[in-house]
């Protein structure tokens, strides 16, 4: 059975509305105030306190890159975009900058709502998918690492031999395994050219080292 998300609470937030002085930027002030945020407007740049900000409405209209003190699509809050023009320029820059939810302009009397509760979620679901594929380069970068120090260990013979002699190394220096290869893997690159050392005399080198 699929579980519905629970609504947040929003009472307390602070949200920045970048956009020039305009009724827009009071139409939305108007319903930040009535569900309970902190509403901030700012032009032609957000301000470095913004940074700690739980949401950012942004114009697309007249809106630049130099305009936030962090570069495109890193913003570290949900971003709403506001749209009144919907040239293919305007939208691909949009974009650029992941934006998370969107309010057509003009605004009137209701939508900020919705569009806070659909960009809490997408920038949630999106930091949870960057922190997986994270993960994943983590662990494929450390098998990597795993299979240089097993080569640098057996030096192209018995690979079983050496993956065992690696993780006797790590028993020995009492860290885990990845951390044993990488300090394998790093031994063998200060190694210059024609210095190197058979297996056993590596092993006992590196066990003498640690």
């Amino acid at each position: 059975m699929t579980r519905t998300p629970r609504i947040p609470n929003l009472g307390g937030a602070r949200a920045f509305i970048l956009h020039r002085p305009h009724p827009t930027v009071q139409a939305i002030t108007r319903q930040l105030s009535a569900i309970g945020l902190i509403a901030l407007d700012c032009w032609p740049e957000l301000p470095p306190e913004a940074l700690a900000a739980d949401f950012v409405f942004f114009d697309t209209d007249l809106g630049f890159d130099e305009q936030f003190p962090w570069k495109p699509g890193e913003a570290p809050m949900p971003l709403v975009a506001l749209i009144g023009s919907e040239a293919p320029g305007r939208i691909e820059w949009a974009l650029s900058h992941k934006a998370d939810a969107q309010l057509l302009k003009p605004v009137g009397n209701a939508g900020v709502y919705s569009a806070l509760l659909i960009a809490r979620q997408s920038f949630e679901a999106r930091k949870h998918l960057a922190g997986e594929i994270s993960s994943l380069r983590q662990r494929v970068a450390e098998r990597q690492t795993i299979v240089r120090a097993v080569a640098a260990l057996s030096k192209g013979s018995d690979d079983e031999r050496a993956y065992a002699q690696l993780r006797s190394l790590a028993m020995s220096w009492q860290i885990s395994v990845e951390d044993a290869a990488r300090r394998i893997v790093a031994m063998t690159d200060e190694v210059k050219p024609g210095e190197a050392k058979t297996g056993e005399e590596s092993g006992d080198d590196q066990s003498h080292r640690a």
